[in-house]
């Protein structure tokens, strides 16, 4: 893996592409609705009107783009073993503290480094009351403007690995993670891996995890059995029927046969909008969605060096791939926000790590680093501040000038 190999990358993408998007945004072909049919039954036409009719005439891409390369953004080549070299593009945005915690945001699905766009200046920042941060946030590979890899079989591994290999090619040979969605799954993988080597603690604000039995669990399962669940844990696993019963359309097609779908999501943009839109207004918690927001979001994915339907390849290599709910005893950090996917009894979480801290929000979502950041990074703060459970787990790094 070469050390010296970083780019700077300005995100630039060329006029034909954009001409491209408005000639098929031209051609559109809605279909028809039920009448009173709300949300019952997916995105409302309504609503996919609006936002066509402003992606097409007046969305403005390049104020967008402008946007994103405020961050300080780069490319670098990683070694994957067994699937050869990746092209990866990150952000990294260095405290002014010099001995501020390297921390590695990993990103989902339907989500891309730019998740992290608010929470990065709340991490940077310096403060004699609050720890700082070092953040990379990187594109996964087959995301955002990260290489795609062409072999079958890069799982959870691959990209664990590429985190870590980008870290450790940074210069941090210790550093801390966080993640939702795949981030959590990742950010898992490296705790398991790498964990009391370069990976020294970790944070999710994805909390799932499988009941703890007697057999793999005794003392969780015993836990769990004479602690009564309290009021925001029953409404999360409501949610999560919920979930079951109407949100998993989109996970069995994507780990089945995410070649056939990507046909769609490839060729119209319509489609692709439509496909990410409804997880970004179910997935949350009432958070005001504001039409040129979501443009972005979803052109980012339209844009993407790879295109859209590589990303959703992550979860048939994670389903076909042997998987075991990796445990690390390095520090974990959790936040419980109501509106998440299948939130779980805090008894249960206790089975994917070494958890140290928890908090639980009043409001928020899954895309805790976009609708609550502040939220986020606080639980952060806490987590590796003086007296926190992870203070100092980083050699020489306290996050205090």
């Amino acid at each position: 893996m070469a050390q010296d190999a970083e780019q700077p990358f300005k995100l630039n993408v060329p006029d034909a592409d954009l001409e491209l998007l408005r000639k098929k945004l031209d051609l559109v072909r809605l279909p028809d609705e039920l009448d009173e049919a709300g949300r019952d039954y997916g995105v409302p036409l309504a609503d996919m009107r609006r936002l066509v009719a402003r992606w097409k005439d007046g969305f403005d891409w390049r104020k967008a783009e402008a946007e994103i390369n405020v961050f300080p953004q780069f490319t670098r080549d990683i070694e994957v073993d067994g699937f050869g070299s990746l092209n990866i593009h990150y952000i990294h945005q260095k405290s002014s503290v010099e001995n501020a915690v390297p921390l590695l945001f990993v990103h989902g699905w339907p989500g891309h480094f730019m998740e992290a766009q608010k929470i990065i200046p709340l991490l940077t920042t310096q403060s004699s009351d609050h720890p700082s941060f070092h953040v990379v946030a990187l594109s996964l590979p087959n995301f955002g403007f990260s290489e795609a890899c062409k072999k079958k079989g890069f799982a959870l591994e691959q990209y664990a690995e590429v985190g870590n290999k980008l870290m450790l090619a940074l210069g941090y040979t210790e550093f801390v993670v966080q993640g939702g969605d795949w981030g959590r799954y990742i950010g898992q993988r490296l705790a398991y891996a790498y964990g009391n080597k370069s990976v020294k603690a970790w944070h999710t604000n994805y909390p799932r995890a499988n009941p703890p039995t007697l057999r793999s669990n005794p003392l969780s399962y015993i836990t769990s059995i004479v602690t009564p669940t309290t009021a925001f844990e029953r409404a999360g696993i409501e949610r999560g029927k919920w979930f079951q019963k109407y949100g998993r359309g989109y996970f069995e097609e994507q780990s089945t046969r995410p070649q056939t779908l990507g046909y769609s999501l490839a060729d119209s943009p319509v489609g692709l909008l439509a496909w990410i839109y409804e997880k970004l207004v179910e997935w949350t918690d009432e958070y005001p969605w504001e039409d040129d927001e979501v443009l972005t979001w979803v052109s980012i994915y339209w844009f993407s060096r790879a295109g859209p339907a590589a990303s959703v390849r992550i979860y048939c290599e994670r389903v076909r791939a042997e998987y075991h709910d990796w445990w690390s005893p390095i520090p974990l950090g959790i936040s419980f926000f109501p509106k998440e996917l299948g939130a779980v009894p805090g008894t249960w979480v206790r089975t994917i790590g070494n958890v140290v801290q928890k908090s639980v929000h009043e409001h928020g979502g899954h895309f805790a680093s976009h609708e609550r950041p502040e939220d986020l990074a606080g639980d952060l703060r806490k987590m590796f501040a003086k007296g926190g459970p992870a203070f100092g787990v980083v050699s020489g790094k306290s996050g205090y000038a």
